[in-house]
Protein backbone atom coordinates (compact mmCIF):
# COMPACT_ATOMS: atom_id res chain seq x y z
CA UNK A 1 0.00 0.00 0.00
CA UNK A 2 3.00 2.29 0.66
CA UNK A 3 4.58 1.67 -2.48
CA UNK A 4 1.71 2.37 -4.34
CA UNK A 5 1.21 5.20 -2.61
CA UNK A 6 4.43 6.45 -2.94
CA UNK A 7 3.90 6.07 -7.29
CA UNK A 8 0.98 7.92 -7.30
CA UNK A 9 2.53 10.70 -5.15
CA UNK A 10 5.50 11.04 -7.55
CA UNK A 11 3.06 11.25 -10.86
CA UNK A 12 1.11 13.74 -9.18
CA UNK A 13 4.22 15.66 -8.46
CA UNK A 14 5.54 14.68 -12.06
CA UNK A 15 2.06 15.85 -13.45
CA UNK A 16 2.31 18.99 -11.56
CA UNK A 17 5.41 20.19 -12.83
CA UNK A 18 4.70 19.28 -16.27
CA UNK A 19 1.56 21.39 -15.25
CA UNK A 20 3.84 24.45 -14.07
CA UNK A 21 6.12 24.09 -16.83
CA UNK A 22 3.31 24.32 -19.55
CA UNK A 23 1.98 27.46 -17.67
CA UNK A 24 5.12 29.19 -17.66
CA UNK A 25 6.05 28.38 -21.84
CA UNK A 26 2.47 30.04 -22.20
CA UNK A 27 3.59 32.64 -19.78
CA UNK A 28 7.12 33.53 -21.88
CA UNK A 29 4.45 33.83 -24.79
CA UNK A 30 2.21 36.46 -23.44
CA UNK A 31 5.32 38.71 -22.28
CA UNK A 32 6.02 38.46 -26.17
CA UNK A 33 2.73 39.22 -27.12
CA UNK A 34 2.23 42.56 -24.89
CA UNK A 35 5.68 43.73 -26.46
CA UNK A 36 4.40 43.65 -29.98
CA UNK A 37 0.36 44.37 -29.14
CA UNK A 38 -0.50 44.82 -25.23
CA UNK A 39 -4.27 45.71 -26.68
CA UNK A 40 -5.59 42.22 -26.26
CA UNK A 41 -5.31 41.83 -22.76
CA UNK A 42 -7.16 43.12 -19.63
CA UNK A 43 -5.72 42.48 -16.57
CA UNK A 44 -6.62 42.21 -12.81
CA UNK A 45 -4.72 42.33 -9.53
CA UNK A 46 -5.33 43.84 -6.13
CA UNK A 47 -4.46 43.92 -2.27
CA UNK A 48 -6.78 42.93 0.92
CA UNK A 49 -6.76 46.05 2.50
CA UNK A 50 -4.89 44.70 5.86
CA UNK A 51 -2.94 46.85 6.82
CA UNK A 52 -0.15 49.46 5.05
CA UNK A 53 1.57 47.71 1.60
CA UNK A 54 5.54 46.64 2.53
CA UNK A 55 8.83 46.08 0.09
CA UNK A 56 7.18 42.43 -0.36
CA UNK A 57 4.16 43.84 -2.28
CA UNK A 58 6.46 46.57 -3.79
CA UNK A 59 8.59 43.92 -5.32
CA UNK A 60 6.75 41.07 -5.62
CA UNK A 61 3.85 42.98 -7.69
CA UNK A 62 3.38 46.80 -7.46
CA UNK A 63 6.78 47.22 -9.72
CA UNK A 64 5.15 44.45 -12.22
CA UNK A 65 1.51 46.13 -12.06
CA UNK A 66 3.34 49.56 -13.39
CA UNK A 67 5.32 47.87 -15.96
CA UNK A 68 2.48 46.44 -17.88
CA UNK A 69 0.07 49.71 -17.25
CA UNK A 70 3.05 51.29 -18.86
CA UNK A 71 3.27 48.74 -21.34
CA UNK A 72 -0.44 49.77 -22.77
CA UNK A 73 -1.97 46.93 -20.85
CA UNK A 74 -5.86 47.64 -19.66
CA UNK A 75 -5.20 47.02 -15.72
CA UNK A 76 -7.57 46.73 -12.99
CA UNK A 77 -7.02 47.03 -9.40
CA UNK A 78 -8.97 45.71 -6.81
CA UNK A 79 -9.28 47.14 -3.18
CA UNK A 80 -10.44 43.43 -1.83
CA UNK A 81 -12.41 45.17 1.02
CA UNK A 82 -14.87 42.15 1.33
CA UNK A 83 -12.06 39.81 1.57
CA UNK A 84 -10.84 41.35 5.03
CA UNK A 85 -13.65 39.33 6.59
CA UNK A 86 -13.50 36.12 5.34
CA UNK A 87 -11.14 35.02 8.17
CA UNK A 88 -11.84 37.37 10.87
CA UNK A 89 -14.44 38.89 13.46
CA UNK A 90 -14.03 42.52 12.76
CA UNK A 91 -12.57 44.31 9.52
CA UNK A 92 -10.78 46.83 12.14
CA UNK A 93 -10.11 50.35 10.89
CA UNK A 94 -11.22 49.55 6.76
CA UNK A 95 -11.98 53.18 5.62
CA UNK A 96 -8.39 54.41 6.84
CA UNK A 97 -6.50 51.05 5.53
CA UNK A 98 -8.23 51.43 2.21
CA UNK A 99 -7.52 55.21 1.68
CA UNK A 100 -3.82 54.02 2.50
CA UNK A 101 -3.79 51.29 0.16
CA UNK A 102 -4.98 53.64 -2.70
CA UNK A 103 -2.05 56.22 -1.62
CA UNK A 104 0.78 53.75 -2.33
CA UNK A 105 -0.70 52.49 -5.25
CA UNK A 106 -0.48 56.17 -6.79
CA UNK A 107 2.95 57.37 -4.86
CA UNK A 108 4.05 53.87 -6.54
CA UNK A 109 2.89 55.14 -10.23
CA UNK A 110 -0.15 53.57 -11.12
CA UNK A 111 -1.94 56.12 -13.01
CA UNK A 112 -5.92 56.21 -12.10
CA UNK A 113 -6.32 57.77 -15.76
CA UNK A 114 -4.60 54.51 -17.17
CA UNK A 115 -6.04 51.87 -14.55
CA UNK A 116 -8.96 51.36 -12.68
CA UNK A 117 -8.60 51.42 -8.71
CA UNK A 118 -12.23 50.08 -7.25
CA UNK A 119 -13.39 47.99 -3.98
CA UNK A 120 -15.51 44.78 -3.54
CA UNK A 121 -18.16 46.70 -1.60
CA UNK A 122 -19.17 49.14 -4.03
CA UNK A 123 -19.65 47.08 -7.03
CA UNK A 124 -22.87 44.86 -6.13
CA UNK A 125 -23.15 42.78 -9.78
CA UNK A 126 -19.66 41.58 -9.53
CA UNK A 127 -20.76 40.29 -6.12
CA UNK A 128 -24.07 38.93 -7.36
CA UNK A 129 -22.32 36.51 -9.73
CA UNK A 130 -21.59 34.76 -6.60
CA UNK A 131 -24.62 33.25 -6.89
CA UNK A 132 -24.55 31.04 -10.28
CA UNK A 133 -20.40 30.35 -9.73
CA UNK A 134 -21.39 28.86 -6.53
CA UNK A 135 -24.52 26.71 -8.95
CA UNK A 136 -20.93 25.46 -11.01
CA UNK A 137 -18.63 24.03 -8.18
CA UNK A 138 -18.95 21.47 -5.11
CA UNK A 139 -17.88 21.76 -1.62
CA UNK A 140 -15.50 19.35 -2.11
CA UNK A 141 -13.80 20.90 -4.86
CA UNK A 142 -13.65 24.32 -2.33
CA UNK A 143 -12.13 22.39 0.54
CA UNK A 144 -9.47 21.13 -1.71
CA UNK A 145 -8.83 24.60 -2.56
CA UNK A 146 -4.98 25.44 -0.90
CA UNK A 147 -6.03 28.36 0.95
CA UNK A 148 -9.08 27.21 2.00
CA UNK A 149 -7.25 24.11 3.11
CA UNK A 150 -4.61 26.12 5.17
CA UNK A 151 -7.29 27.64 6.68
CA UNK A 152 -9.40 24.62 8.07
CA UNK A 153 -6.00 23.24 8.96
CA UNK A 154 -4.96 26.13 11.22
CA UNK A 155 -8.15 27.03 12.72
CA UNK A 156 -8.60 23.35 14.36
CA UNK A 157 -12.37 23.30 16.22
CA UNK A 158 -12.86 26.86 15.55
CA UNK A 159 -16.00 26.16 12.43
CA UNK A 160 -14.90 28.29 9.58
CA UNK A 161 -17.01 30.75 8.05
CA UNK A 162 -19.22 30.05 5.12
CA UNK A 163 -17.61 33.24 3.08
CA UNK A 164 -13.76 31.85 3.69
CA UNK A 165 -15.55 28.43 2.28
CA UNK A 166 -16.25 30.17 -1.04
CA UNK A 167 -13.35 32.80 -1.27
CA UNK A 168 -12.02 30.80 -3.97
CA UNK A 169 -15.33 31.71 -5.79
CA UNK A 170 -15.41 35.29 -4.43
CA UNK A 171 -11.74 35.53 -6.24
CA UNK A 172 -13.17 34.14 -9.33
CA UNK A 173 -15.85 36.98 -9.55
CA UNK A 174 -12.89 39.65 -9.21
CA UNK A 175 -11.52 38.12 -12.28
CA UNK A 176 -14.46 37.32 -14.44
CA UNK A 177 -16.63 40.30 -14.05
CA UNK A 178 -14.57 42.39 -16.10
CA UNK A 179 -13.25 39.75 -18.43
CA UNK A 180 -10.23 39.95 -17.14
CA UNK A 181 -8.04 37.61 -19.71
CA UNK A 182 -4.54 37.69 -17.87
CA UNK A 183 -3.88 37.97 -14.04
CA UNK A 184 -0.25 38.11 -12.78
CA UNK A 185 0.35 35.29 -10.03
CA UNK A 186 3.22 33.36 -8.51
CA UNK A 187 2.78 29.43 -8.87
CA UNK A 188 1.22 29.47 -5.68
CA UNK A 189 -1.86 31.20 -6.74
CA UNK A 190 -2.42 29.03 -9.78
CA UNK A 191 -5.46 27.29 -8.32
CA UNK A 192 -6.86 30.29 -7.78
CA UNK A 193 -6.80 31.36 -11.25
CA UNK A 194 -7.54 27.31 -12.39
CA UNK A 195 -11.28 27.68 -10.43
CA UNK A 196 -11.58 31.07 -12.08
CA UNK A 197 -10.93 28.63 -15.69
CA UNK A 198 -13.35 25.67 -14.23
CA UNK A 199 -16.02 28.19 -13.28
CA UNK A 200 -16.09 30.03 -16.67
CA UNK A 201 -16.18 26.64 -18.59
CA UNK A 202 -18.83 25.31 -16.60
CA UNK A 203 -20.89 28.35 -16.84
CA UNK A 204 -21.05 28.16 -20.39
CA UNK A 205 -21.71 24.32 -20.50
CA UNK A 206 -24.57 24.72 -18.33
CA UNK A 207 -26.20 27.68 -19.01
CA UNK A 208 -24.74 28.85 -22.16
CA UNK A 209 -24.07 32.19 -23.96
CA UNK A 210 -25.41 35.81 -24.33
CA UNK A 211 -25.96 37.69 -27.67
CA UNK A 212 -25.73 35.31 -30.95
CA UNK A 213 -24.05 32.39 -29.37
CA UNK A 214 -20.71 32.93 -31.00
CA UNK A 215 -18.95 33.78 -27.71
CA UNK A 216 -19.00 32.45 -24.34
CA UNK A 217 -19.83 34.74 -21.82
CA UNK A 218 -16.29 34.83 -19.54
CA UNK A 219 -13.26 34.22 -21.49
CA UNK A 220 -10.43 31.26 -20.03
CA UNK A 221 -7.80 33.88 -18.05
CA UNK A 222 -3.93 32.80 -18.32
CA UNK A 223 -1.33 33.59 -15.95
CA UNK A 224 1.40 35.60 -16.18
CA UNK A 225 3.50 33.78 -13.97
CA UNK A 226 5.91 36.40 -11.71
CA UNK A 227 9.32 35.93 -11.35
CA UNK A 228 9.65 38.36 -8.75
CA UNK A 229 12.69 37.94 -6.00
CA UNK A 230 11.08 37.20 -2.66
CA UNK A 231 11.90 39.60 -0.22
CA UNK A 232 12.12 38.24 3.33
CA UNK A 233 11.25 40.07 6.46
CA UNK A 234 13.62 41.71 8.82
CA UNK A 235 13.21 38.65 11.08
CA UNK A 236 14.15 35.96 7.97
CA UNK A 237 10.78 35.00 7.92
CA UNK A 238 8.48 35.81 5.11
CA UNK A 239 7.43 39.35 4.91
CA UNK A 240 4.14 39.93 6.75
CA UNK A 241 1.99 42.61 8.18
CA UNK A 242 1.09 40.43 11.11
CA UNK A 243 4.43 39.44 11.78
CA UNK A 244 5.55 42.98 12.47
CA UNK A 245 9.17 42.29 10.43
CA UNK A 246 8.17 44.41 7.26
CA UNK A 247 9.62 47.60 5.68
CA UNK A 248 6.42 49.46 5.20
CA UNK A 249 6.39 51.82 1.76
CA UNK A 250 4.99 54.91 4.18
CA UNK A 251 8.18 54.35 6.41
CA UNK A 252 10.32 57.52 7.32
CA UNK A 253 13.94 57.26 6.43
CA UNK A 254 14.64 56.52 10.60
CA UNK A 255 12.12 54.00 10.91
CA UNK A 256 13.61 52.22 8.13
CA UNK A 257 17.27 52.52 9.53
CA UNK A 258 15.69 51.37 12.76
CA UNK A 259 13.67 48.65 11.35
CA UNK A 260 16.82 47.17 9.39
CA UNK A 261 19.11 47.46 12.15
CA UNK A 262 17.22 44.90 13.69
CA UNK A 263 17.50 42.78 11.04
CA UNK A 264 18.46 39.06 11.35
CA UNK A 265 22.51 38.10 10.08
CA UNK A 266 24.72 35.53 11.29
CA UNK A 267 27.52 35.06 12.77
CA UNK A 268 29.76 34.80 9.87
CA UNK A 269 31.78 38.18 8.83
CA UNK A 270 32.40 37.97 5.43
CA UNK A 271 29.52 38.61 3.25
CA UNK A 272 28.19 36.17 0.45
CA UNK A 273 24.56 36.13 -1.41
CA UNK A 274 24.14 32.30 -0.54
CA UNK A 275 20.04 32.29 -0.26
CA UNK A 276 20.15 28.56 0.70
CA UNK A 277 22.98 28.31 3.19
CA UNK A 278 22.80 32.12 4.86
CA UNK A 279 19.00 33.36 3.73
CA UNK A 280 19.10 36.29 6.58
CA UNK A 281 22.21 37.57 5.10
CA UNK A 282 21.37 37.05 1.85
CA UNK A 283 18.09 38.58 1.96
CA UNK A 284 19.87 42.15 2.80
CA UNK A 285 21.97 41.43 0.28
CA UNK A 286 19.51 41.23 -2.34
CA UNK A 287 17.07 44.07 -0.94
CA UNK A 288 19.95 46.41 -1.82
CA UNK A 289 20.64 44.69 -4.86
CA UNK A 290 16.70 45.30 -5.68
CA UNK A 291 16.76 48.53 -4.67
CA UNK A 292 19.95 49.92 -6.26
CA UNK A 293 19.57 47.63 -9.32
CA UNK A 294 22.11 45.78 -9.32
CA UNK A 295 23.49 42.40 -9.29
CA UNK A 296 23.21 40.76 -5.42
CA UNK A 297 26.70 38.99 -6.25
CA UNK A 298 28.11 42.32 -6.97
CA UNK A 299 26.62 43.39 -3.95
CA UNK A 300 27.93 41.01 -1.33
CA UNK A 301 31.64 41.17 -2.99
CA UNK A 302 31.74 44.92 -2.63
CA UNK A 303 30.69 44.70 0.93
CA UNK A 304 33.18 41.78 1.50
CA UNK A 305 34.18 41.38 4.80
CA UNK A 306 32.66 44.55 5.93
CA UNK A 307 30.42 42.71 7.62
CA UNK A 308 26.27 42.39 9.54
CA UNK A 309 26.70 45.92 10.04
CA UNK A 310 28.28 47.65 6.46
CA UNK A 311 25.30 45.37 4.75
CA UNK A 312 22.94 47.04 7.07
CA UNK A 313 24.01 50.63 6.09
CA UNK A 314 23.86 49.77 2.28
CA UNK A 315 20.37 48.27 2.52
CA UNK A 316 19.00 51.18 4.51
CA UNK A 317 20.81 53.88 2.16
CA UNK A 318 19.52 51.50 -0.61
CA UNK A 319 16.10 51.32 0.26
CA UNK A 320 15.80 55.00 1.55
CA UNK A 321 17.38 56.08 -1.96
CA UNK A 322 14.88 54.33 -4.01
CA UNK A 323 11.79 55.14 -1.91
CA UNK A 324 12.59 58.63 -1.19
CA UNK A 325 10.25 60.25 -4.54
CA UNK A 326 7.80 57.71 -3.61
CA UNK A 327 6.96 58.55 0.14
CA UNK A 328 7.38 62.21 -0.89
CA UNK A 329 4.62 61.41 -3.27
CA UNK A 330 2.70 59.66 -0.92
CA UNK A 331 2.50 62.38 1.75
CA UNK A 332 1.30 64.64 -0.55
CA UNK A 333 -1.44 61.87 -1.84
CA UNK A 334 -2.32 61.12 1.74
CA UNK A 335 -3.04 64.75 3.07
CA UNK A 336 -5.85 64.72 0.40
CA UNK A 337 -8.17 61.98 1.51
CA UNK A 338 -10.88 64.24 -0.72
CA UNK A 339 -8.53 62.93 -4.05
CA UNK A 340 -8.30 59.67 -2.88
CA UNK A 341 -12.02 59.15 -2.93
CA UNK A 342 -12.41 60.66 -6.42
CA UNK A 343 -9.85 58.13 -7.50
CA UNK A 344 -12.22 55.52 -5.97
CA UNK A 345 -15.66 57.24 -6.73
CA UNK A 346 -14.56 57.15 -10.53
CA UNK A 347 -12.90 53.71 -10.26
CA UNK A 348 -15.83 52.31 -8.73
CA UNK A 349 -18.05 53.52 -11.61
CA UNK A 350 -16.15 52.27 -14.27
CA UNK A 351 -16.33 49.21 -12.55
CA UNK A 352 -20.17 49.46 -12.01
CA UNK A 353 -20.67 50.05 -15.67
CA UNK A 354 -18.67 46.76 -17.05
CA UNK A 355 -20.01 44.56 -13.97
CA UNK A 356 -24.02 45.61 -14.96
CA UNK A 357 -23.13 45.01 -18.50
CA UNK A 358 -21.48 41.28 -17.44
CA UNK A 359 -24.37 40.84 -15.59
CA UNK A 360 -27.04 41.01 -17.86
CA UNK A 361 -25.33 38.89 -20.23
CA UNK A 362 -25.16 35.89 -17.12
CA UNK A 363 -29.10 36.69 -16.99
CA UNK A 364 -29.51 36.62 -20.61
CA UNK A 365 -27.11 33.27 -20.66
CA UNK A 366 -29.65 32.20 -17.72
CA UNK A 367 -32.98 33.12 -19.64
CA UNK A 368 -33.84 35.24 -16.66
CA UNK A 369 -34.39 38.59 -17.94
CA UNK A 370 -38.10 39.30 -17.12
Amino acid sequence: MTEQTDVATDLADSTNDASLERTRRRSDEIEAQIEKDPSGFRVLTGDRPTGNLHLGHYFGSLVNRVRLQRAGVETWVLVADYQVITDRDGVGPVRERVLSLVADYLAVGIDPDASTIFTHSAVPALNQLMLPFLSVVTDAELRRNPTVKSELEATGDRPMSGLMLTYPVHQSADILFCKANLVPVGKDQLPHLEQARVIARRFDERYGRAGDGSQPVFPRPEALLSDAASVLGTDGQKMSKSRGNTIELGMDADATAKALKRAVTDADRHITYDPVNRPEVSNLVLLTALASERDPHEVAEEIGDGGAATLKKAATEAVNEMLAPVRARRTELAADPGYLLQVLRTGNDRANAVADATLGEVREAMQMVY
